[in-house]
């Protein structure tokens, strides 16, 4: 029973790359383990361009929804500000009171109950 090598990660992420060479010229292990790494970079670099083109859809779509959005809040924010009939209704501060609703009320506002 051989001892399975695990300083593969280590080298990898902390060691230079002279180090970390000459260690996979020992290790058959690690050398193997650096063979998988290097099959799955080079799957990730064949699908690289087919992703980027998918998120560059994706931001044309987003770019289209936030104009689209813009226009009509502005188109809204127009209606509202050049009608003055709208406008008065809907004004900041303005609430309706018990009293406006037609509901009897006593003398702090409040809903009388009889």
């Amino acid at each position: 029973m051989t001892k399975k090598c695990n300083k593969y990660e280590g080298l990898f992420t902390f060691a230079d790359e002279q180090t970390f060479k000459a260690h996979l010229e020992e290790c058959e292990v690690c050398r193997k383990e650096q063979q998988r790494m290097d099959k799955v970079s080079a799957l990730l670099a064949e699908v690289k361009p087919y992703y980027i083109s998918k998120r560059k859809k994706n931001a044309k779509l987003k770019i289209a929804c936030a104009m689209l959005t813009i226009i009509l809040s502005s188109a809204t924010l127009g209606i509202i500000n050049f009608n003055s009939d709208i406008s008065d209704i809907i004004k900041y501060g303005n609430t309706l009171s018990a009293e406006d609703l037609g509901f009897p009320v006593d003398s702090y506002g409040l809903l009388m109950v009889e």
